[in-house]
């Protein structure tokens, strides 16, 4: 039997949904822009602070290993402390780290405190799944496409919007700062949200990662989910760069970047609907994955002249993310088994994940161009595909576990 230890005290009222479909909303609408603001002004972060090049590799690859590290801890810190009181936490250390960074002239200290804003955004990336499947446990699908479009939208404009808020203010640190302010709204539903919470029972028993780490469900999602991952923050790092290099402006760059992203906010409002109502996702599957391979060649033999075609069909790959988001919900019975599935899937799936942008980077510094690294992203494909053929059928994690569930 599972005791769901996050539940509420008691059924939620439609103010309560409301609220907590608001704090979704702005949780959601905050994942990404600490880790991709800082691409698009990563040239001025380098000058500004003095950083190397390997510096700003670890830098651009600090995302995938904080959401790796502090996701294992998610559903622990769940369970201790309330879903609402950590998702509450999560989001104050997410303010604090990117405010502070903003305007540190330490090179370590930029780094740490960097560390500090990813661990908030981890922990709530890891419990949002957790957090539908408790409160909309038969709308995984609706409340799924409205989370990843939010998270989409905040990835965009974080992406688009970096860099004319700098020039504007005078400084790339403002540029990033200004994100810090969005967290701070996004706070403000979860503090009326804290006092739903049961109290915390550190003794309640929940599905371990190790459980989940013994089923072939939680190792097939967590490979689809590493390797879409490193693809997407290999993007996300370092395409601006990519673009700047192909002769792009700084502006033009950071747009580009942005039609990639932004590919995903229509995508992201359909396709969790539209997955959570079929039999099973296997041509979705590979409809989108396959834009990959197709926007990288493409970009490697017109970088220039074919430029906004190949953000898009990168742009409509990356969108299998909200995809792999609504399995996590799909493929758990239980608030519990969902953030269990989504602690084991997000831990192991970053530490694939960080192959790629410290990857990219260190590949593009011994070849000292981009054909090398877009060639590795396209080979790496093939795992990714065959990892979300594993999981298109359906499965549960408790079943595969052997746990029972109530009702």
């Amino acid at each position: 039997m599972i005791d769901d230890a996050t539940a509420p005290a008691h059924p939620d009222t439609r103010a309560q949904r409301v609220l907590v479909v608001v704090g979704i909303v702005v949780v959601a609408f905050n994942l990404r822009p600490a880790a991709v603001s800082v691409g698009p002004v990563l040239d001025e972060i380098i000058t500004g602070l003095g950083m190397t090049s390997t510096t700003a590799g670890v830098l651009t690859t600090l995302p995938v290993l904080s959401f790796a590290a502090f996701g294992a801890l998610a559903p622990w810190l769940a369970r201790v402390l309330g879903l609402h009181r950590i998702t509450l936490l999560a989001l104050v250390s997410v303010v604090v780290g990117l405010a502070l960074r903003s305007q540190t002239a330490n090179v370590p200290l930029f780094l740490l405190l960097s560390l500090v804003a990813l661990a908030g955004m981890a922990t709530t990336n890891v419990l949002l799944p957790s957090l539908v499947k408790l409160h909309f446990p038969d709308r995984v699908g609706l409340m799924t496409s409205i989370y990843t479009t939010s998270l989409a939208v905040g990835l965009t404009l974080s992406s688009v919007l970096t860099v004319p808020l700098s020039e504007h203010f005078g400084s790339w640190r403002w540029g990033l700062f200004a994100w810090a302010v969005t967290a701070l709204v996004a706070a403000l539903p979860w503090i009326g949200l804290v006092r739903h919470d049961s109290a915390p029972d550190v003794a309640a028993r929940g599905i371990s990662l190790g459980a989940v780490a013994r089923t072939r469900l939680g190792w097939g999602m967590a490979l689809f989910f590493g390797f879409q991952s490193l693809q997407a923050y290999s993007v996300f790092g370092w395409f601006a760069q990519v673009y700047r290099d192909a002769g792009f402006s700084p502006g033009t760059a950071g747009l580009l970047l942005g039609v990639i992203t932004a590919m995903s906010i229509p995508l992201s409002f359909w396709l969790p609907s539209w997955a959570a109502r079929m039999e099973h996702q296997t041509w979705l599957i590979v409809g989108l994955v396959l834009c990959y391979p197709v926007g990288y060649v493409g970009l490697i033999v017109a970088p220039v002249a074919g430029a906004w075609l190949w953000a898009v069909l990168v742009g409509v790959a990356a969108s299998v993310f909200p995809v792999v988001l609504t399995l996590i919900g799909l493929r758990a019975r239980t608030a519990e088994g969902t953030a269990a599935l989504s602690g084991f899937t997000q831990s192991v799936g970053y530490l694939i994940a960080a192959i790629g942008p410290f990857g990219m980077g260190l590949t593009y510094e011994l070849t000292g161009g981009w054909t090398v690294p877009l060639i590795g992203l396209i080979v790496l494909v093939v795992p990714q595909l065959l990892a979300g053929l594993m999981v298109a059928r359906p499965s549960y994690i408790e079943d595969a576990i052997g746990v029972r569930t109530a009702g």
